[in-house]
């Protein structure tokens, strides 16, 4: 069975079937409908985590067709133990997106749950994409169903914040195409394995590196380039801005995992104090600006961007041995994927206090433990992980990361480490102000507890929380050996001119 292809397909044709079928909100089959296409596309990834061979380092469940004979193009797909996991990932995350807009949306619905769907199969093939040009199409065509997401249900800038998103992202990517051209030119085909045996020169590999560090930086987002992020988030529907946190910005760090560390290993060496830079001050001053913060979703927008650098840091951290690199990679992952579950679940938590209260300040708020106690307990686990807190997923991929930067460098560690502290902080500051205390203000006073829609999808992101954190082996399991042979591909440098 080509799972792969249905785990793309299936929720795109359930959208098109939507649009198609569909023509306002009030239509009683778009809600369920859009709740099967997304099971559907969950219930397709499941034979791919079942029957995945860990002990492998190949790609795995490929296919393979014509698709662009001209120019060796193929619509060729696969995955390994770097990207197994953010299928499955991605196709969980909008079946709770789906369901956290049931009731919320009520203008243009069918428009709403049909670009959720075929965003979702989008990205599944940025994941999946063995082919370079068909990569490319995938991660370009993400922009599109979320540039309308937040253009058209948004907050009151929404038009604003859509325009700069689309903007940065998309010219971020034009050097990735004219990279990827070259590549082709030089090998004559798309191919991405064929792309990671080429023998390029040291010139040719910085200048590849930094196109390629243009479209990933940007998109996930790396500072400076991170200002749109913020806005997009504020300004976007908590479907959203869940979607944006916990999967659009992996995109990102897949791509340097993909295209930049084996394709220009020699570069990645050389430049590898630039990414740490940047990657320390985006955990150090971002985590410090979220602290300021008096928009919740603004600060855990913030707090998305420091938690990316600890993904980017561990990235590039090339000990003299291996072995803290191969550690570090595997904590940038499971930091990925645990940041999936944590940031979708923050911003629902937020999107469920506004949907009641209507306002995202966090000095509107005070006391809702007294009338939303149910909610308040969810709230603290899934603060409680976005701060690192042991025996949650948050704390698992941040704990790889300082553990590779220990092997790497005691400093760099060390202050990564001591940012953990600025995390708890602004997370435990907020939590504060808005849950504990007395009833502030009469909004708060008519709040009610979580539906059983809103219960479901706190108790499903909790499990995944609690489970990743407590028994992370199966996530480790899967990656370890694609790590290792990505370790053979990069450990040492070749190039006399790198050095």
């Amino acid at each position: 069975m080509p799972w792969l292809s249905l785990a793309i397909w299936v929720p795109i044709l359930f959208g098109v079937l939507i649009l198609l079928t569909a023509r306002n909100a009030r239509e009683r089959h778009v809600r369920p409908l859009a709740l099967i296409g997304a099971v559907a596309g969950f219930l397709v990834t499941i034979p791919v985590m079942m029957h995945f061979d860990s002990a492998s380092f190949l790609q795995q469940f490929t296919e393979s067709h014509e698709w662009l004979p001209m120019v060796q193009s193929k619509y060729a797909l696969g995955v390994d133990g770097l990207s197994m996991w953010f299928v499955p990932l991605t196709a969980l995350i909008t079946i709770l997106v789906v369901l956290a807009g049931w009731d919320v949306i009520q203008t243009k619905a069918p428009q709403y749950f049909a670009a959720f769907l075929i965003l979702s199969g989008l990205m599944v093939g940025v994941f999946t994409a063995t082919d370079g040009l068909l990569f490319y199409i995938f991660f370009e065509a993400t922009l599109i169903p979320m540039y309308i997401i937040v253009g058209v249900w948004g907050g009151a800038n929404r038009v604003y914040a859509a325009f700069k998103f689309f903007l940065y992202t998309l010219m971020g990517s034009l050097l990735m195409l004219v990279a990827i051209v070259y590549l082709y030119v030089k090998s004559g085909t798309f191919n991405i394995a064929d792309w990671h045996a080429l023998a390029i020169g040291a010139r040719e590999q910085t200048l590849l590196f930094f196109a390629f560090f243009m479209a990933f930086a940007v998109k996930v987002p790396m500072w400076p380039v991170h200002t749109w992020l913020p806005d997009a988030h504020v300004e976007a529907p908590t479907g959203g801005s869940m979607v944006l946190a916990a999967i659009m910005l992996k995109l990102g760090a897949y791509g340097f995992i993909r295209f930049s560390l084996p394709i220009a290993p020699d570069a990645s060496h050389h430049w590898a104090w630039l990414i740490i830079t940047i990657s320390l001050i985006a955990v150090v001053y971002i985590g410090l600006v979220a602290l300021v913060q008096k928009d919740m979703k603004k600060l855990v927008a913030y707090s998305s961007i420091a938690h990316m650098g600890f993904v980017t840091l561990g990235l590039f951290m090339f000990d003299s041995k291996g072995m803290g690199f191969a550690i570090a990679v595997q904590g940038a992952i499971l930091q990925m994927i645990s940041h999936g579950f944590i940031s979708a679940a923050m911003f629902f938590c937020i999107g469920v206090l506004y949907d009641r209260v209507h306002s995202r300040d966090i000095s509107a708020y005070g006391g809702v433990v007294n009338t939303m106690p149910k909610f308040a307990a969810f709230f603290m686990l899934f603060t409680m992980a976005n701060a690192g807190l042991p025996a949650t997923s948050g704390f698992v991929g941040e704990f790889f990361v300082i553990l590779g930067a220990v092997k790497f460098n005691f400093w760099i560690a060390a202050i990564a480490g001591i940012t953990l502290i600025v995390g708890a902080a602004y997370s435990l500051w907020m939590y504060k102000r808005v849950v504990f205390g007395d009833v502030a203000n009469a909004h708060v006073a008519e709040l009610t507890d979580v539906n059983r829609r809103e219960l479901l999808i706190l108790a499903v992101l909790a499990l995944t929380v609690l489970a990743m954190g407590l028994y992370p082996k199966p996530f480790t399991d899967v990656m370890s050996v694609s790590v290792n042979h990505l370790l053979e591909h990069v450990a040492q440098t070749k190039l006399p001119l790198m050095k």
